[in-house]
């Protein structure tokens, strides 16, 4: 089997811990379970990536302003945020490890994250 190793596959995930990182893909998607609306960021360094979503939610909206306001664009009520206008931004995040219940499996799974934007 030939595999083909496409740009920025080659990376390893980020160390945990504070990372100097810049945002090189924006992906759109829905939930699997609840069917929320949600973006991923890729937030990446000469060291390796890290991948997190922001769901467009009640409990998610805190972290979206949150990300925006770290990169400089202003968040306000009545303004629509273009996650367009993130890409090539630089900030610096937490990078550390999650864990939950898979609802359908019921399985423990962990996720690498950018832990300062988890809602608390």
């Amino acid at each position: 089997m030939k595999i083909a190793i496409e740009k920025g596959q080659d990376k390893t995930l980020l160390a945990d811990g504070r990372q100097q990182v810049t945002i090189t893909d924006i992906e759109e998607g829905t939930s699997e379970n609840k069917g929320i609306p949600f973006f991923a960021v890729r937030f990446e360094n000469e060291e390796g990536y890290v991948s997190h979503r922001f769901y467009q939610s009640q409990a998610g909206m805190p972290a979206i302003i949150s990300l925006f306001d770290q990169v400089g664009i202003e968040a306000k009520e009545g303004k629509e945020l273009d996650t367009k206008q993130l890409l090539g931004k630089e900030l610096t995040i937490e990078v550390g490890e999650r864990s939950y219940t898979d609802p359908e499996t019921h399985n423990e799974r962990t996720l690498k994250q950018a832990i300062n934007f988890l809602a608390s």
